[in-house]
């Protein structure tokens, strides 16, 4: 028998959930309803203040953005280290995105390379937790409030991360997570956006579903261009139970990260350039292991090295190819060679394997598997 394959993520559902998933599919309502409702106060308490559940963290990005007015002529500064989605939305509301380029060592947007890209049509920053690793936030307000910026933190990597002992998600301005099923808890598809005021949630209410707003039995008004971005009572059931496991979540994957490095210690793979990220097991809720691959001093591509590890049976990610790289970028303006720092790292950026499911022995396999590639590919 060969070996077991070791996919790079593996959602996290127990007896449960699913049991609670049976009775709401036997409840009769199984669209948004009562157990979305338990999903929003749980979330709220969490993180101390207004949220209110879509079903993507891709709409509550954009759903931000026209909360706060935002639209053509605008321009929002962002990372071209991210999924596409991060820049989509702004194209999406008629603005314009604003490349700026990343920390090498957080692979977050670099904060000392956004005063220069502020023009007077610069209105918002969406900056990115990348892998679950958080961007200063101290110095992204301060920049925020000097310029009058709004700020979306697409965390949606970010559940369970923190910022010098707070939670990503329990201050700022908007806050964006997801629940799709690669995220440290799941609801299958889903996000949350958490706001700050009444008259925010009342808009991104009415966002959420065509504009609507009902009143009594039967009195509905539509007042702004809505559209269909509610969260099922299924979906939501599952981010229920999910989310009661999200700080053991965490501190396994961190346990997992914590391994990585020290079985990378005691190997020959960093001597032979391989980048890993920064070790934070305070802040970051290590939502993925990525590791930087050394092209220059290997003979083979990205593309071959993922390709033999599927040939040893494990399964990694390329997280993410540089944004404005893709054609529809490209066709804005954006060219190789402006945002060295992510293209560098988007081209050789490798996600291990990393879920609370994960032994030990998965990791030593993993780094094994990683080490003999490198090993026999070097120039």
């Amino acid at each position: 028998m060969g070996e077991i394959s070791l996919p790079f993520m593996r959602p996290y559902v127990d007896e449960e959930t699913i049991a609670g998933v049976v009775d709401v599919l036997r409840s009769g309502w199984i669209t948004t309803g009562p157990q979305n409702a338990r999903f929003e106060a749980a979330l709220s308490e969490y993180c101390g203040r207004l949220v209110r559940t879509f079903n993507s963290g891709t709409c509550t990005m954009e759903i931000a953005l026209r909360i706060a007015g935002i639209g053509p002529g605008d321009e929002v500064i962002t990372t071209p280290l991210s999924w596409v989605s991060t820049s989509n939305v702004i194209c999406k509301v008629g603005a314009t995105p604003v490349f700026v380029d990343i920390d090498p060592v957080t692979r977050n947007l670099d904060l000392d390379k956004i005063e220069p890209a502020i023009t007077p049509y610069t209105r918002a920053i969406i900056p990115v937790h990348l892998a679950g690793m958080p961007i200063d936030l101290e110095q992204l307000y301060a920049l925020a409030f000097t310029h009058r910026l709004r700020v979306v933190e697409d965390a949606a990597q970010a559940l369970g991360s923190s910022w010098k002992g707070q939670r990503i998600g329990a201050c700022g301005d908007f806050v964006s997570f997801s629940f799709h099923a690669n995220k440290n808890i799941t609801s299958i598809e889903g996000g949350a956006l958490v706001m700050n005021h009444d008259a925010e949630v009342r808009l991104a209410e009415k966002y959420r579903l065509q504009g609507i707003t009902r009143t009594g039995f039967d009195g509905m008004e539509c007042d702004v261009l809505g559209g269909k971005y509610n969260l099922t009572d299924v979906a939501a059931r599952v981010g229920l139970g999910s989310l009661a496991h999200l700080d053991e979540i965490t501190a396994k994957r961190r346990a997992l990260a914590r391994a990585y490095f020290t079985y990378f210690a005691d190997s020959t793979a960093i001597a032979a350039g391989i980048e890993l990220p920064l070790a934070d097991f305070t802040n970051s809720n290590w939502h993925m292991f990525q590791i930087v691959l050394p092209l220059e001093q290997l003979t083979i591509n990205r593309a071959t090295f993922m390709a033999q590890m599927k040939e040893r049976h494990i399964e990694t990610g390329a997280h993410y190819p540089p944004i404005h790289l893709f054609k529809l970028y490209r066709e804005r303006g954006f060219h190789p060679g402006i945002f060295p720092c992510a293209e560098r790292i988007g081209q050789a950026i490798v996600t291990l394997p990393l879920f609370p499911q994960m032994t030990l022995a998965d990791v030593w396999r993993v780094v094994q598997a990683v080490n003999e590639i490198i090993r026999r590919h070097q120039k």
